[in-house]
């Protein structure tokens, strides 16, 4: 059986992006570009509607390239248990109330029994404070809260 992955927008934008000389963005590039074969085949993968708007704002050349790397991932809703759970993340203030969508990611996934979460927001989702803080958050609600990693992360699983 497949693990259920969730990919948040980060990871498809780095995915996606141009080549740069900053030498922090083209590491988590190369990182999201070695996972993207492994999402393809190797896991249950999911995105959320909230992935698809995101992924669908600014340039439209970029945008592009990012609705039809994603085109093959199955799309969560974004549902009244999702936005309660994401109401609950911002009142415990897991994750800042300026950035309401990034506890919608997390949101959705727990309502939805993803186990792990990939990303590249280590801002307000993935670094060690706010992963403790997040759990915390989620599972006071009920719910299983997924493991948070980035695309490197995961792939170490695969090298055991």
């Amino acid at each position: 059986m497949k693990r259920k992955i969730y990919i948040e927008t980060t990871v498809v934008s780095y995915y996606t992006g141009r080549p740069t000389r900053d030498l922090l963005i083209a590491a988590r590039q190369e990182e999201a570009r070695a996972l993207w074969p492994k999402l393809l085949s190797e896991y249950d993968t999911f995105i959320s509607a909230l992935v698809y708007d995101e992924a669908s704002a600014g340039d439209s050349n970029a945008a592009r390239r990012r609705l039809d790397s994603i085109s093959p991932f199955a799309v969560l809703d974004v549902d009244d248990e999702a936005t309660s759970l994401a109401e609950n993340i911002l009142k415990d203030k897991a994750v800042p109330e300026q950035y309401p969508e990034d506890a919608m990611h997390i949101a959705i996934a727990a309502v939805n029994g993803i186990e792990v979460i990939v990303s590249l927001n280590f801002a307000h989702i993935n670094n060690p404070f706010k992963r403790a803080h997040i759990r915390q958050s989620v599972e006071s609600q009920g719910y299983v809260c997924p493991e948070i990693c980035s695309p490197d992360e995961l792939l170490e699983t695969n090298y055991e």
